[in-house]
């Protein structure tokens, strides 16, 4: 957003500096200019005054945002103890953090963070030799914006192919670096979104978007997804076009190769879940794509493949997973069933070490199986505790693999895994000093509006007296069939050891029990998601955890929908509300960046008159009534959010701030050179983690003991 660093004159920020009323006065809040602008849905007609706030290249949008900012760090510097909270998560998120390494012949990759560095650090090392650093992103810019999205070693050990995001915006850039020099070279391709680094050879497959024109690069729809050839040491122009198809500019496509380099695997989407999938024989010239399975309305997703054998797995007449193999590239090849459906949810698998292994969700947290090729179990992973298994890496011809283990109270430890043995060895500890025995964790299973029970995670201090009076954050999501499992949380050890209550609800939507689990919370479903969140929240002041007095909600993205929708349903139930880059237009969301794909868990206002007035009625932009006392809000947004726009969070914040009765301040909070979450430096984490526990404990009256 270009705007966003112009001047504004003096006396408007003395007046905001100034109107920062002390807790309990109402705010004095930034003027929003409101337009005559109405839309007409099958013949309702709809206001939306602040469409103007959507034009993010604007001089006056620059003006109300910096108006906004102003408002928002003068209160929170008036809070007294939000330095002490920065200080002391300065001090604890200061500890080396590991990612899953990769090993390549007898190299070892993997990230590393020392503690406070902006952004991890890409290293090398042979085992029991010391690391040396390979690429550091900070060194690409000052503030430490850049990011190291994902990288990928070429097959024969020579390259690495890397992405790059600025500013936490989508779009990205590829590099590659010669692996033996470490010097990177002169292939530079852009306008990347949505894509990885496929090796092939001297090259590899990649997908991006035409350019965009000057000053649309952050809101304009996403469309005409193309897959591309690249052969290292040649321009981008030279780039060789693999697939597109403009018959249908709103679909995505993805190519990615395996581990032999022999097939390549082109996922053809629509929307978020379901795919069609085509599969090329690369070791044969002048080979085609065939199509394996049909879209949209299932997932289908390579494995691997022993020779000719391909290993794929999917939902379809089976909705919590299964794994299935084909022996021949042909649209109709025999599907020979290797894992079938079981009762638990199949999360993922992977084919290392000449086994498949399995990963499975019981109840939100992980089990993990060993098969054979045939899909017989040989043996099950002992985890270290109930948590959440990930990231394993590893070959189909390596007998190591490297996998993650974390829970809520189990800070994120890197294993090393003899697959013939079944034995486990720490490789990278955490490197935190956090006494887990202090804390307890619960699970435990509340009744929802309509009968359904959903499980929660519940987590505090050992001894807590329940007495309804302890500071609580509620966190869901609730959509795209994603999963909420237990991890470690170095910003939540601010609320526990202040006498806190975490918890965290796997409500409708997500992918916890399946697709029937997400299916339920989709489309004219919706209401099940923002029901069950409701329930959560009763749940726990039933049972004396918290109070409405003492309960904060907080959720992103299509989370933050939920938080929006939550907080104009029932305002009263709550103290605080966190909505992040939520989607909260429910009326326009799929007319920008890459929203369209999000149509099939929503639905959209031009479908048809029903569907309109069921997001009509739960659109958070479209539900905040004037006289109402809304909770204490902070809005959470980005500059470079290209993914879910500012826009909804202005709109929303401008609309709120307008109709709120009460004292209750509505605050919006927008980073600058951020997006959507992923890449954001930990400089900034730590800022806006720290406004959030400001925020959080000021409005409910608790002091945090610092």
């Amino acid at each position: 957003m270009k705007n966003f660093v112009s001047l504004i004159s003096i006396t408007i920020i003395l007046m905001i500096m100034s109107s920062c009323a002390p807790k309990g006065e109402k705010l004095d809040y930034p003027a929003a200019r409101k337009v005559d602008q109405v839309d007409e849905y099958f013949g309702v007609k709809v206001e939306d005054p602040y469409r103007w706030l959507e034009d993010d290249n604007s001089a006056e949008t620059a003006e109300w945002v910096k108006a906004e900012n102003e408002l928002t760090q003068a209160y929170l510097a008036k809070i007294p103890f939000r330095q002490k909270i920065v200080d002391r998560l300065t001090e604890i998120w200061n500890y080396p953090r590991y990612r899953t390494p990769v090993k390549k012949g007898d190299k070892i990759y993997f990230r590393k963070n020392d503690g406070l560095q902006n952004q991890d650090v890409l290293y090398v090392m042979t085992e029991g030799q010391e690391p040396e650093v390979l690429l550091d992103p900070n060194l690409l810019s000052d503030d430490g914006t850049v990011a190291l999205s994902s990288w990928n070693i070429s097959g024969n050990g020579k390259y690495m192919g890397y992405l790059i995001a600025r500013a936490g915006s989508d779009w990205q850039e590829i590099g590659v670096m010669d692996l033996e020099t470490r010097q990177v070279l002169d292939d530079h391709i852009k306008w990347v979104k949505f894509s990885g680094v496929s090796w092939k050879g001297n090259g590899f497959f990649y997908s991006s978007y035409d350019p965009p024109a000057e000053g649309e690069e952050y809101s304009n729809v996403n469309e005409n997804h193309k897959v591309y050839y690249h052969e290292v040491g040649t321009p981008q122009e030279q780039d060789k076009l693999v697939y597109s198809n403009p018959d249908y500019p709103r679909r995505n496509y993805y190519v990615g190769t395996t581990e032999d380099e022999r097939f390549a695997m082109m996922s053809e989407v629509e929307s978020t879940s379901g795919n069609a999938l085509y599969i090329k024989d690369l070791s044969k010239e002048n080979s085609s794509f065939v199509k394996m399975a049909e879209g949209f309305e299932y997932d289908f997703g390579v494995i691997g493949n022993d020779g000719e054998k391909i290993y794929i797995k999917t939902n379809k007449d089976a909705p919590k997973g299964m794994v299935y193999m084909v022996e021949s590239l042909e649209p109709g090849a025999e599907k020979i069933v290797v894992i079938p459906e079981k009762e638990e949810v199949l999360q993922g698998v992977s084919l290392v070490g000449g086994r498949l292994i399995s990963e499975y969700m019981v109840n939100a947290a992980s089990k993990v199986y060993i098969h054979d090729l045939q899909g017989n179990i040989i043996d099950e992973l002992a985890l270290p505790g109930i948590g959440s298994f990930g990231g394993l890496s590893g070959w189909a011809d390596d007998n190591i693999a490297f996998y993650g283990f974390t829970s809520f109270t189990y800070p994120s430890t890197i294993f090393k895994l003899d697959i013939e043995n079944n034995s486990s060895e720490v490789f990278f500890p955490p490197g935190i000093d956090f006494d887990a025995s202090q804390y307890e964790t619960r699970q435990e299973f509340y009744t929802s509006k309509d009968g359904t029970k959903v499980p929660m995670f519940i987590i505090y201090k050992k001894g807590l007296d329940m007495n309804g009076n302890n500071p609580t954050l509620l966190y869901g999501y609730g959509g795209f069939n994603i999963s909420l499992t237990p991890y470690f949380s170095t910003s939540n050890i601010i609320l526990l050891e202040n006498g806190g209550v975490y918890a965290l609800a796997n409500i409708r939507g997500g992918g916890e029990y399946g697709e029937e689990w997400h299916d339920a919370g989709t489309l004219k479903n919706k209401q099940n998601v923002f029901d069950d969140f409701i329930a959560a929240a009763e749940y726990l002041i039933d049972k004396g955890y918290t109070s409405s007095d003492k309960l904060a909600i907080m959720g992103g993205s299509n989370g933050g929908l939920l938080i929006g929708a939550c907080m104009t349903q029932r305002p009263e139930l709550f103290r605080v509300a966190f909505p992040q880059v939520g989607v909260l237009d429910m009326l326009r969301y799929h007319k920008f960046t890459i929203g369209w794909a999000w149509a099939t868990d929503y639905g959209t206002s031009e479908d048809d008159s029903s569907m309109f007035a069921y997001l009509l009625g739960y659109s958070p932009l479209h539900n905040i009534r004037s006289g109402v006392d809304y909770p204490a809000t902070m809005i959470f947004t980005a500059d470079h959010d290209d993914r879910v726009v500012p826009a909804h969070s202005f709109k929303f914040a401008a609309t709120l701030q307008e109709k709120n009765s009460g004292k209750n301040p509505v605050l919006i909070r927008i980073e600058t050179k951020a997006g959507h979450g992923a890449g954001t430096p930990v400089s900034k984490i730590i800022d806006e983690v720290a406004d959030q526990w400001a925020f959080m404990f000021y409005n409910m009256d608790v002091k945090p003991e610092y």
